[in-house]
């Protein structure tokens, strides 16, 4: 109930940003971006996921084509109880990995080529359990919905820019000045970003912590953390969006060396290993198991 609260009111921010621009480029776009808004609406809800893997280039691949990644996935997710989620891969350097879909019926699970390659098969099992964790807290929607209509009201804010650079003109009554366009292409996006930010951090623990439990090893998340964040840092984004960005289990605009760093929608990854570790040394692990199967 609480994430479905949250999405209405997601929809409902992201619907206002879209209207506002309509609003900002004349009395005679109003009815156009509210419609607009609406069809946002109904394909944010049941296409989001198809809208960020396709922003990502995201393939899916056969358990012939991944044997280890559906090997794992197909544990962790009979672990946690839900449907086994769709496994994609993204053709991207960057060591990353994102969930997404409307709910567990629909997950899945995607990982970047780069995390392959860096990751030991230990510490990529623990970000899948991770990423199984977003899917059985079913907080994956609210954050995906966030990503695809901020996808959406970026697109739509360069091409009211262009237009009103290249055809638009500051006497023209229902048109949108070039100076306006501009600025709505700068603004609108930084607003939808901002509304992504209104999503709690917090979400990321509980994903550390219950993909810890599923795993029965918390070091192993701890240790893929940590060399996620040099990775991020190393190797610049491919497909990243800064709309996506807080899908990512790393934010991948980490080390983008930018005013986009101040955007996180993620924790530090010091806290989050500091927890993992202490939860290890803890054991609360094996005693917590019992708990994520009630």
């Amino acid at each position: 109930m609480k994430n479905q609260i949250k999405t209405i009111l997601l929809l409902g921010v992201m619907s206002a940003i879209l209207v506002s621009i309509g609003g900002a480029l004349g009395p005679g776009y109003l009815v156009l971006f509210g419609v607009l808004a609406l069809a946002m609406n109904l394909g944010a809800y049941f296409m989001s996921d198809r809208i960020v893997l396709a922003v990502h280039r995201a393939a899916e691949v056969s358990p012939l084509e991944a044997p280890g990644l559906h090997r794992m996935v197909d544990e962790l997710s009979s672990r946690a109880g839900i449907p086994k989620p769709r496994v994609y891969v993204i053709p991207d350097a960057q060591p990353n990995a994102f969930a997404t879909g409307r709910n567990p019926e629909h997950g899945v699970v995607a990982v970047t080529e780069g995390i392959m390659q860096l990751l030991s098969e230990r510490e990529l099992r623990g970000v899948l359990a991770h990423e199984i964790a977003h899917i059985k807290n079913r907080d994956i929607l609210v954050s995906t919905i966030a990503a695809a209509f901020a996808s959406g009201i970026t697109w739509v804010a360069h091409a009211v820019s262009f237009a009103g650079i290249f055809g638009g003109s500051s006497d023209d009554e229902e048109g949108a000045s070039p100076l306006g366009g501009l600025a709505l292409a700068i603004v609108a996006p930084i607003a939808a970003t901002l509304v992504q930010l209104g999503i709690s951090r917090s979400r990321e623990y509980m994903a550390d912590e219950l993909g810890a439990k599923l795993s029965g090893d918390p070091e192993a998340l701890a240790s893929a953390l940590s060399k996620l964040e040099h990775g991020v840092a190393l190797v610049p984004p491919e497909t990243a969006r800064p709309a996506t960005a807080s899908l990512f289990i790393m934010n991948p605009l980490a080390g983008a060396g930018s005013v986009l760093k101040w955007f996180s929608t993620h924790p530090t990854t010091e806290e989050r290993v500091s927890r993992l570790l202490s939860m290890a040394s803890s054991g609360r692990t094996a005693r917590g198991f019992s708990s994520v199967m009630a």
